[in-house]
């Protein structure tokens, strides 16, 4: 006899459950995330709960102080770039989430990494693709191991009965939203089995000690598909982004809770793979024969790591009675808030002229020391005075349009040293107690944007 069936209601931000519709989330208070599923109900539904033996022990409560410091022994992957994203490797029995547009690439990485490591076990579940399509990406990449196993299934609990006879030491699931677990009454992708779905995932992790890969689709809002309540379940969320008509993608660490949740790695697709770039500012600095206006060079931070990014701004007379203002991997607002900076505390009339914002190399950049970048170019496009390109800049600007100070100047200053750059531009409260002796660039501080603009322009 099935079990009976109703409607119920989901909050696709916490997971909270209603039997009527809401506008308005009454457990996070979040408007429009109410999404309708059907459920099983009644004496039939607690019969189809799973009853399967995880081998879990019965745990008690046990105080702090007796509880043992066990170093985990991380898996280190092929990858430097993955290493770093994920804190120095996978730890056994986490459970990890990588998200990203179609076509972006991840199920390239993760089967590059499964058919690399070589020492490990790999099971590698695909519910959207076959097994000769696998293959034929893994013959395209022009690496075979022995050790990774292809199934291509969609039902949790037969995905456990071949993980229980493989013993992978690393399983992939691609992708969460293709699983079907039997002990629920919805299609595939839904919130509900994405919620049962990725839990049972989590319990495989932990009871067996086997990190988790988990592919998980994106919404065209750009957020993961499903209840926000499977971004909890996991240990690690990493966002794979990028634009396609470039060949480089971004890696970060959405969240991480064993490591650093603002790490990020950068990655190239050619026609073999993916291919880990090591060095990001050679690639995105462009090479050009002779200096043209409203380019600047900024000094960036990603987590631990320090690269040098090209801003380009492009500023003429507005065509149209309303001046356009437009910026690609950069906050629109920002730019506006900056230009008003300059309109207010520096005297520049930008307010009748079109302005236009890149960021070279197709990626997205929230670290506020590129303001002084952004100022320059825009100064420098409506002067158009081209700005030395030895020049690099890493300053905060402030609304009353001082230069503030940003942190970990030293290793911004000493990328930009590394690359061969003669002069950077910094805040003056940066300067106070910078040891400046064994640099061969030049340190220049400022205080304002008028003495940023003097110092370039006269």
């Amino acid at each position: 006899m099935a079990a009976i069936g109703k409607s119920v209601f989901f909050c696709t931000e916490c997971g909270n459950e209603s039997p009527k519709w809401f506008g308005k989330c009454p457990a996070c208070g979040a408007w429009n995330t109410c999404r309708e599923e059907s459920v099983a109900t009644g004496k039939m539904a607690k019969a189809a709960k799973p009853s399967i033996d995880f081998g879990m022990e019965k745990t008690v409560p046990v105080p702090i102080c007796d509880i043992s410091n066990v170093k985990e022994q991380r898996i280190v992957l092929p990858y430097t770039e993955m290493n770093r994203v994920l804190g120095g490797g996978i730890v056994p029995g986490s459970s990890i989430l990588l998200g990203g547009e179609p076509g972006i690439g991840k199920s390239t990485l993760l089967l590059q990494i499964a058919i690399q490591l070589n020492d490990k076990k790999i099971l590698y579940v695909s519910g959207e693709e076959s097994q000769t399509q696998i293959k034929m990406r893994a013959d395209r990449i022009g690496i075979h191991n022995e050790h990774c196993f292809i199934l291509t299934e969609t039902d949790t609990q037969a995905i456990l009965n071949h993980f229980k006879t493989v013993k992978p030491d690393i399983m992939v699931i691609d992708s969460i939203q293709t699983l079907e677990s039997p002990y629920v009454d919805s299609s595939a992708g839904s919130l509900t089995q994405i919620r049962e779905t990725a839990a049972e995932m989590n319990r495989i992790a932990k009871t067996y000690n086997v990190p988790v890969f988990l592919i998980g689709h994106i919404t065209k809002d750009g957020t993961i598909a499903g209840p926000k309540v499977l971004e909890h379940i996991v240990d690690t969320v990493l966002q794979f982004e990028g634009d396609r008509h470039y060949g480089f993608r971004i890696l970060r660490t959405i969240k991480n809770r064993f490591g650093p949740s603002s790490e990020l790695g950068i990655f190239e697709m050619n026609a073999d793979g993916l291919r880990e770039v090591t060095n990001p500012s050679e690639i995105l600095l462009s090479q050009r024969d002779e200096e043209v206006s409203g380019i600047a060079i900024a000094a960036t931070l990603e987590g631990q790591r320090a690269m040098l990014i090209e801003t380009q701004s492009l500023v003429s007379t507005a065509a149209y009675g309303t001046p356009q203002r437009s910026a690609t991997g950069f906050d629109i607002r920002r730019l506006n808030m900056l230009l008003a900076v300059l309109e207010k505390r520096a005297g520049f009339r930008l307010s009748s002229k079109d302005v236009f914002l890149n960021i070279a190399g197709g990626i997205r950049v929230d670290d506020p020391a590129i303001d002084m970048a952004v100022i320059a170019a825009v100064l420098s496009s409506n002067a158009d005075i081209p700005i030395p390109s030895h020049y690099t800049f890493a300053a905060e600007v402030g609304l009353s349009g001082e230069i503030r100070a940003v942190n970990r100047i030293e290793t911004r200053i000493a990328e930009a040293d590394k690359l061969g750059f003669e002069k950077i531009f910094i805040s003056k409260y940066n300067h106070k107690g910078l040891n400046t002796k064994n640099l061969r660039i030049k340190v220049v501080p400022v205080a304002s944007v008028y003495d940023l603009a003097t110092e370039l322009f006269g």
